[in-house]
């Protein structure tokens, strides 16, 4: 059973959903989800998860993510990317560094933003973005987000190139669109690449001609195993005895592991058993298990 994470480089032009089951039918996955949604406009890192690893997806989704995106001034579009259509065009101020690095500023770290309408969130039962193709807005609670860091890559005639580490959840479009207005015009994001999500910085990416290319050979698609993708979770080798007890949903009793929260599980074999908890003062329950553990490579 196919069992592990692929970093698929997401092409321009393809939702992630679409991406997503044209590389599940190539590797032949029967489960399969992708972990934070691209645009079909952006590019880059869109981590799958196929079989037993699909368990995980909820965890890796909490990571940061890397943008490097492109803000055209002096237009905004009815998406506040380049595929919506016009609607307001302003006058782009001339721009020096100075100011460019001091509105940059009052975007680092904690904040609060608004999401976009054209967005997969929910009201009452409907997707925002369908609410937005009918004409119709509702007001949207703001939602607490965290920026990181937020570079200036580039800065020329009517377009600013930036790069942001933010928190899960962070709108790139919306970023763009406000920037656009503490600078004194109005914007649309008109190039976005994901360049990764945390914890897989720098690690390579996998295009889906690559990927069709390795099926048509016969040769195993390039997935990383399930459980580095959290190698921020603290790891609990469990007994032979204790292994079967939590993989029948009961909770064990480990004396040395003093660890809280979300714990990596292997049984005496070194084998990846999926999830537990642990209470920080010796007790573990199971959380999300594989089926069959995974065999250590």
């Amino acid at each position: 059973m196919v069992c592990g994470v692929l970093l698929l480089d997401k092409p321009e032009g393809l939702s992630s959903n679409a991406a997503l089951q044209r590389a599940r039918r190539l590797v032949g996955a029967a489960k399969a989800g992708h972990v934070g949604s691209l645009d079909p406009l952006a590019t880059g890192m869109l981590p799958l998860c196929f079989g037993e690893a699909t368990k995980l997806a909820g965890e890796i989704l909490g990571g940061r993510k890397c943008y490097r995106f492109t803000v055209a001034l002096g237009t905004a579009t009815a998406t506040g990317d380049r595929e919506g259509a016009l609607i307001e065009t302003c006058p782009v101020p001339e721009l020096d560094p100075d100011q460019l690095e001091a509105v940059l500023g009052r975007f680092r770290g904690r904040q609060q933003q608004v999401p976009p309408m054209y967005s997969a969130l929910k009201h009452h039962g409907q997707p925002l973005y369908r609410l937005a193709r009918a004409g119709v807005a509702v007001e949207r609670a703001a939602r607490d987000i965290d920026i990181a860091e937020l570079t200036l890559c580039e800065a020329s005639a009517g377009t600013v190139e930036l790069e942001a580490l933010c928190s899960t959840g962070t709108y790139i479009r919306t970023l763009g669109e406000d920037i656009a207005r503490a600078l004194g015009t109005c914007g649309h994001v008109s190039r976005l690449r994901r360049r990764y999500v945390e914890p897989f910085v720098g690690a390579p990416l996998t295009s889906l001609p690559e990927l069709e290319a390795l099926c048509r050979r016969g040769q195993a698609p390039p997935l990383m195993r399930a459980d580095a993708a959290l190698p921020g979770l603290t790891a609990v080798s469990l007994p032979g005895g204790e292994a079967q007890r939590l993989a029948h949903g009961q909770r064990v009793a480990l004396p040395e592991c003093r660890a809280s929260g979300r714990l990596r599980l292997y049984d005496e074999r070194g084998r990846f058993m999926g999830l537990g908890e642990g209470d920080g003062q010796g007790s573990v329950w199971p959380r999300r298990l594989f089926v069959q553990p995974l065999e250590s490579p």
